[in-house]
């Protein structure tokens, strides 16, 4: 059995290595036949490829061909035509040349024909000059011999003619702008001016430099002085307020020329009178209190005064200065209730004219806001007052009105002129203000010469308490249309080298007098 299979394996192997060999060469055969049958189709598919191409080539070629033709005609044709229409065109130029060329000649054979007679006619000319020269110095010699006079003489004598007649001229215009000017804003003025001062009414306070503490009885005296005088010395230097104690009844007096230390030193006093408790330490702790207490009063001051003009969003420290205006006087004038007054007639004025009124007010409520430090910082209350406006952030129309009140600076706008006009309405009011008799006397001295500087002045006097000043002129030097001249002349002067408040009067008196006796 083993041997059959055996002989079956040899057999199969042996098939199998006979006929592997046939079919591997019958695949092969198979296979060549294959490609070369399709290798004979290709060659056929791509004659006849080519044989088309050759075809398509030729029939774009004539087409082509026939195209360049067409275009080359239809250039040709354009190119033509284009020809024609320049040469048409270059002939059209050419005949509006010729015919330019033409009017040319005409207008410069005009020209000559102008030029010709201009010559003739300036010789002419020349000829009737000369002879109009020669008659006007035989003229100009017989005028000097009727006359007496030579060119130079008549010639002074009409340049003085005309300065005459020119100066009467321009002094009655002057007099005719002034009296329409005074007419016409004079009424204005004093409807606004008189309107404001009946709407506003203010109490003023006149503060002095002492104060007087009431006592509750004499024996008091002793204990404010305190023993060997600690008491009165601590007090004294704490305040830098002198305290008299003298006969009067139960009264003593604080004397002082800063108005906010003889505050500070009467509210300890009479706190310290109230408590009992009079030494130096509880007079220091007392002192120190006041201080605080006073400071508060003037920011609530401030506070209360634009409150009362209606101002809002000053700076706290602007509020603050304007209540220590509280005591600051000027000529016995309290400054924080001339500030309020100024403030309340700039927005009347502002009202009257059509301006900004709470932009008005503002500005007269701080146009002194420099004297609450003009004592203690360098300097006029102008320059202080428009530094702390700047410092504190203040408008630049504020700034101005406060520089230009007092005439410092030019105002800038009419709200500027509105705050000067209610500053010297508020100073000029009687009784507002107080000033001595040397102020008026070397008023009236400086007006008197002031005057008295001027040609033509005889003698002059100064009147109304330096309101009015009357200027008396030598005739013979001094005519009618010079007088004008002269008045305004004193007014300028007056107006640059002097301040005041209000406005002074300048009268110019002129008189001719002939005298003789019957005999």
């Amino acid at each position: 059995m083993g041997t059959i299979v055996i002989a079956v394996a040899v057999a199969v192997a042996v098939t199998a290595i006979i006929v592997a060999p046939i079919t591997w060469f019958a695949a092969v055969t198979h296979r060549k036949n294959a490609y070369e049958s399709k290798i004979g189709s290709a060659e056929e598919k791509s004659r006849e490829i080519i044989d088309e191409a050759l075809k398509t080539a030729e029939t774009k070629k004539r087409e082509a061909l026939l195209e360049a033709k067409e275009e080359s005609i239809r250039t040709k044709n354009e190119l033509d035509k284009e020809t024609r229409e320049r040469r048409a065109e270059l002939q059209r130029y050419e005949r509006r040349v010729l015919s330019k060329e033409e009017n040319l000649d005409k207008k410069s054979e005009s020209l000559e024909r102008r030029e010709s007679g201009l010559a003739a006619r300036e010789e002419s000319l020349t000829k009737k000059l000369t002879e109009a020269d020669e008659l006007r110095e035989k003229r100009q010699q017989e005028l000097e011999r009727i006359s007496g006079l030579t060119s130079e003489q008549a010639k002074e004598y009409l340049l003085k003619s005309v300065e005459d007649d020119v100066k009467h001229d321009t002094a009655k215009m002057v007099k005719e702008m002034e009296t329409r000017a005074k007419e016409e804003a004079d009424k204005k003025a004093k409807e606004y001016v008189v309107t404001a001062i009946q709407r506003c009414a203010a109490d003023h306070v006149a503060e002095t430099t002492v104060s007087v503490v009431q006592l509750p009885n004499d024996e008091m005296k002793g204990r404010i002085i305190g023993r060997e005088g600690r008491n009165i010395r601590t007090l004294e230097t704490m305040t830098g307020v002198e305290l008299i104690i003298d006969d009067t009844p139960e009264a003593v007096v604080l004397s002082g020329f800063d108005p906010v230390r003889r505050e500070v030193a009467r509210i300890a006093l009479e706190r310290l009178i109230v408590d009992g408790r009079i030494h130096p330490a509880r007079i220091e702790e007392m002192v120190e209190k006041a201080q605080k207490e006073v400071e508060a009063n003037m920011r609530e001051d401030g506070e209360a005064a634009a409150l009362e003009v209606g101002i809002h969003g000053i700076h706290p420290e602007l509020v603050k200065l304007l209540g220590r205006m509280k005591f600051r006087t000027s000529y016995g004038q309290n400054a924080l209730k001339h500030s309020i007054e100024v403030a309340q007639l700039s927005g009347l004025l502002a009202a009257e004219v059509g301006v900004d009124i709470r932009m008005a007010k503002r500005a007269g409520l701080l146009h002194d806001i420099g004297k609450s430090i003009d004592h203690e910082v360098e300097g006029s209350h102008v320059k202080l007052g428009a530094e702390l406006c700047r410092k504190y952030k203040e408008s630049p129309i504020v700034i101005n009105a406060v520089e230009s009140h007092h005439g410092d600076v030019e105002p800038e706008s009419l709200i500027a002129c509105i705050v000067q006009a209610a500053d010297t309405i508020s100073a000029a009011r009687p009784g507002a203000r107080r000033e001595t008799l040397e102020t008026y006397t070397n008023r009236l001295k400086q007006l008197e010469e002031i005057t008295d500087s001027f040609k033509g002045v005889d003698k002059s006097f100064a009147i109304q308490a330096g309101r009015e000043v009357r200027v008396m002129v030598v005739p013979e030097q001094i005519n009618d249309d010079d007088m004008v001249l002269l008045a305004r002349n004193i007014s300028k002067k007056i107006e640059e080298s002097m301040e005041y408040p209000g406005q002074i009067r300048v009268n110019v008196i002129r008189e001719s007098r002939v005298t003789d006796y019957a005999k």
